[in-house]
């Protein structure tokens, strides 16, 4: 994957918390914006997986949706060894 250029103008009080931020943690401030944004990528990317599984296991009543793999017969599943 390569890299691309995003230039973007803000405060310069919002540039000045960015370098403490950044400096608090050894990081140059484009490091610091970079991570920032993998991390909440990765929070909402996070957050629509659990929504998704909710959805397709029933949300919060700890049953199964219907249609779900939970219907499907488990006697061709072993238990793993020294579980009875």
């Amino acid at each position: 994957m390569g890299s691309t250029v995003l230039s973007l103008r803000i405060d310069g009080e919002l540039l000045d918390r960015l370098r403490s931020h950044a400096a608090k943690r050894g990081m140059s401030v484009q490091d610091y914006v970079v991570r920032t944004l993998i991390r909440e990528d990765f929070d909402e990317r996070f957050k629509t997986a659990v929504d998704e599984t909710e959805r397709f296991y029933g949300e919060g009543d700890g049953e199964p949706a219907a249609g779900s793999a939970a219907d499907t017969p488990r006697d061709h599943v072993r238990p793993s060894a020294g579980i009875a």
